[in-house]
């Protein structure tokens, strides 16, 4: 039995040369990247973009009210300052894109730092507030526990009222703790606490007078400068944070307890050798 012939294959035209298929695949895959990189930019990210935000003298007024008043036994009147200083952030439902996140890396004056970092804990606005006025509180609490006990003064015979609104969270305990500080005894030789400088600084602090770390160091250290500080106090454990970009002119102390940091300040008043960072 003969076999049948096979028809001739269809014709399915010339085959490309390689060179063209390849710039072809290349073609597409650019179209899709392009696609990709379109959607990311246009896409909310989970990232809050934070600027250098306000400083108060926890000696003076804030918002027309006095930010610390003490009854109970007698005030000075002090030269210099205690800036507490804060970071201004997006707020939690703010919409972050791509294009925010690059320019903050690359910006001086603003960070891009993870929201959960920032908002740790709450799902919207109010929730955050509230968390944060929280904090306040108990920032506040801790901080004339603190003082009173370095003091070595009675609670029930010195009362002490915090006020510092529209600002909320833990990181202003330490300059409450030396404010306070300040207004009962100063350096203890009758001078000022500060020496008449401005200085600022970050820190929470627990009622036996510990220093915490807070975060926002470098954004802080620029607020600081901005409103003419001279001297930083910061968290020991966030020195390398600080030392990454200070500005020019601005001395950062570190400081692990309340009363290390009073003693610093008390030799930096009269010219002794200080640490640094």
């Amino acid at each position: 039995m003969s076999a049948r012939p096979t028809a001739p294959p269809a014709d399915a035209g010339p085959t490309p040369p390689p060179d063209r298929r390849r710039a072809a695949l290349l073609a597409a895959c650019a179209v899709a990247l392009l696609g990709l990189l379109a959607v990311a930019a246009l896409a909310p990210l989970p990232f809050s973009v934070t600027h250098p935000g306000l400083t108060a003298d926890v000696l003076g007024e804030h918002a027309g009210e006095p930010v610390i008043t003490i009854t109970g036994a007698p005030v000075r009147d002090p030269e210099g300052e205690l800036r507490m200083t804060t970071i201004t952030a997006t707020s939690p439902d703010a919409t972050v894109r791509l294009g925010d996140v690059v320019s903050g890396y690359f910006a001086g004056d603003r960070a891009v730092m993870p929201r959960e970092a920032v908002y740790p804990v709450g799902e919207n606005t109010e929730e955050i507030q509230e968390h944060n006025s929280a904090q306040m509180r108990e920032s506040q609490h801790a901080a004339v526990t603190a003082a009173l006990s370095h003091l070595d003064l009675d609670p029930s015979e010195v009362s002490v009222e915090l006020r510092l609104a529209d600002v909320g969270g833990p990181s202003a305990g330490l300059l409450f703790s030396l404010g306070i500080v300040d207004l009962l005894e100063g350096d203890g030789r009758g001078g000022d606490l500060t020496g008449g400088l401005t200085v600022a600084g970050t820190g929470t602090i627990d009622p036996d007078g510990r220093v915490g770390a807070v975060g926002g160091v470098p954004l802080k250290t620029q607020a600081a400068r901005r409103d003419g500080a001279t001297v930083f106090l910061v968290p020991r454990d966030e020195c390398g944070d600080a030392t990454a970009d200070v500005p020019d002119g601005l001395r950062l102390l570190p400081v692990t307890t309340l009363g290390g940091a009073v003693e610093d300040l008390r030799a930096l008043a009269a010219g002794e050798p200080v640490p640094s960072c």
